[in-house]
């Protein structure tokens, strides 16, 4: 929950979300449906917010399925094969947050006696954590991503990366860095590691991350040294 926190602090436009956060860390053990049900609304806030800024119209009562795909949609990404692989991804991990949502709410449908105690038993901790995390990278994702794009950040100190065309073998320091924290993410047959993905689909966000990562590292051994 930490990188979110730390990214909201950053851009405080998305102060608001901490309500969010704080629900789904407080309730992951106690009462799962409250954390899956502000996961969700914290998705569908930073689409809809996306979406608004960048005067895309998603109707009276969107899905978070098509709230996600049209976010994709007004952050301006190329029609490209694995663009559209990952935001139909993402919007399908929106959709099924919803679905898991209903089924174990315990005001969803209303729930007899035996289901009400049995609800949370439905899905074990480190499935919990496992979907908590995934939704906490797509948030922290396209909250950069926006913001990226709306502050029309320019090429970052030309020492980092200075042409678009560098491999992404070059950086593999960080990509292992990277690769560590977020993982890897399967979409049916496919497979793309956090880095590889940063690097296709958001070239000036991997720059910026890569910038920052460097920093860090230059810190840090000044920090050894003394």
């Amino acid at each position: 929950m930490e990188r979110l926190r730390a990214t909201i602090a950053q851009y405080g436009r998305w102060q608001e979300l901490s309500l969010y956060v704080d629900r789904m860390e407080g309730h992951l053990e106690s009462d799962f449906s409250i954390s899956i049900e502000n996961a969700k609304a914290l998705l569908e806030s930073i689409g809809k917010e996306i979406c608004c800024t960048k005067g895309i119209t998603l109707g009276s009562a969107p899905s978070i399925n098509a709230v996600l795909k049209s976010t994709f949609l007004a952050l301006g990404y190329a029609n490209e094969n694995l663009v559209n692989q990952v935001s139909r991804s993402l919007a399908n991990i929106g959709q099924e947050l919803g679905n898991l949502r209903n089924e174990v709410s315990p005001t969803s449908h209303g729930k007899s006696l035996d289901e009400l105690r049995e609800r949370n038993n439905k899905i074990d901790l480190l499935t919990r954590e496992f979907l908590i995390d995934s939704t906490l990278v797509i948030a922290i994702f396209l909250i950069r991503a926006f913001e990226e794009r709306t502050n029309n950040i320019g090429p970052q100190d030309q020492s980092v990366i200075e042409e678009e065309t560098l491999g992404y073998e070059e950086f593999e320091d960080f990509n292992n860095y990277w690769d560590d924290f977020f993982g890897e993410f399967s979409m049916d047959t496919y497979s793309y590691t956090a880095s590889e993905i940063l690097y296709n689909v958001d070239f000036q966000a991997y720059r910026s991350e890569y910038k920052a990562f460097r920093e860090s590292e230059t810190e840090n051994n000044a920090i050894q040294g003394d």
